[in-house]
């Protein structure tokens, strides 16, 4: 069944949900949310970033492990009032003070016999007699039969029920926003920056017959092998079998590139000529460098992140590699910036750059 709603990035999903949840807060509008996308194009990561940003507990509820008695609870009874009543099952909030995120994930892959119990939950807010208070945004998610995953076509009568938003992979925002929130691996943003194709290929695996796919979940996964696996044979096993082989040999050959090329923290720590010697003369190198100076920045090192950010664009007056000549360091240095200003704006040391020289100086530069 086509999903005729709205096709949105990970990110621009995020920001609907947050606006929904201030009409819920504010009394206005009470709805259930159906995020629908491929397995791994980030659904169940917005969901905690909402919470996250909200300040809510989350009730995280896979519906492919749950039995229809795991949401309406068991019955006992109570023989002075001779009738049955129902034990609520504690996965359900129940706090009216407490904001909290009712996630019903893996809904389009829940059993047929389950659904009737959820359309109570998304319509009426309520699974026999506990009612959900108003405290609680319900977010449903779920993928397509399309999609290659075990999947049910959503029926009219649950459709109904639902405000729905078809997300999509979007490489460009999500090395822009979530990977430097993340601290996401700088080999991983700097070779997706270069080769964006590869950010999502569920579709052409499909097509192809193939198992393994790239997605933004796998590729947070590579960034995690990075930082947790030394030695390189196994390192790259695991990222063939992360996001398919021949991916895997390209980016294998970029990583090490920069491996070899960049130690942004050494840069931080270092001034002047000694940090202006450490920048690699690659595109790919650069790039690592301004993401790994966005993820490792924040208020105690902001000077310093300022600076090495800064000195990109004069790289080629003072080191005599043709390459630094070829590349173009205006670009990567506003790239940057507009990176590392959304971080401080967002982590609140926006200050910083006001305050320093390095930061005048460029913006004198850019202005003429």
């Amino acid at each position: 069944m086509t999903i005729n709603a709205n096709t949105l990035s990970a990110g621009d999903a995020l920001d609907v949900l947050e606006r929904g949840w201030q009409a819920q807060s504010a009394g206005g509008l009470t709805a259930s949310w159906m995020l629908h996308g491929r397995p791994g194009v980030g659904k169940t990561q917005i969901v905690r970033q909402l919470a996250d940003k909200i300040g809510a507990r989350l009730f995280d509820l896979r519906l492919t492990t749950i039995e229809p008695q795991d949401l309406r609870g068991l019955p006992y009874y109570d023989h002075d009032a001779k009738r049955t009543v129902w034990y609520r099952p504690e996965d359900l909030p129940d706090d009216p003070r407490t904001p909290s995120i009712l996630f019903l994930d893996e809904l389009t892959a829940a059993q047929p016999t389950l659904q009737p119990t959820v359309y109570g939950l998304l319509q009426e807010r309520r699974v026999g007699r506990h009612l959900l208070p108003p405290s609680v945004l319900i977010v449903a998610a779920g993928n397509t039969v399309e999609d290659g995953a075990i999947a049910y076509d959503m029926g009219t009568a649950l459709s109904d029920r639902l405000i729905h938003m078809e997300v999509r992979a979007d490489a460009a925002q999500w090395l822009a926003h979530y990977a430097p929130a993340n601290a996401i691996h700088p080999a991983v943003t700097a070779f997706l920056r270069g080769r964006p194709d590869l950010f999502e290929t569920t579709e052409e695996a499909i097509r192809q017959g193939l198992m393994v796919a790239c997605t933004p979940r796998s590729w947070e996964r590579v960034s995690d092998i990075l930082k947790s696996v030394p030695d390189r044979t196994a390192r790259n096993a695991m990222i063939a079998g992360t996001v398919g082989a021949a991916p895997a040999a390209e980016f294998a050959v970029i990583a090490d590139d920069i491996a070899a090329a960049t130690a942004v923290e050494d840069m931080l720590a270092a001034s002047g000529r000694d940090r202006r010697a450490m920048y690699p003369a690659t595109m790919h190198g650069l790039t690592a460098v301004i993401y790994g100076t966005v993820a490792l920045s924040g208020h105690k090192n902001a000077p310093q992140a300022i600076e090495t950010m800064a000195e990109i664009r004069t790289l080629a007056e003072h080191r005599k590699e043709p390459a630094f000549a070829a590349m173009p360091l205006g670009e990567l240095t506003a790239f940057g910036f507009e990176m590392l200003i959304r971080k401080a704006l967002a982590d609140g040391w926006h200050a910083a750059f006001s305050a320093s020289s390095a930061y005048r100086v460029y913006s004198a530069q850019r202005g003429a």
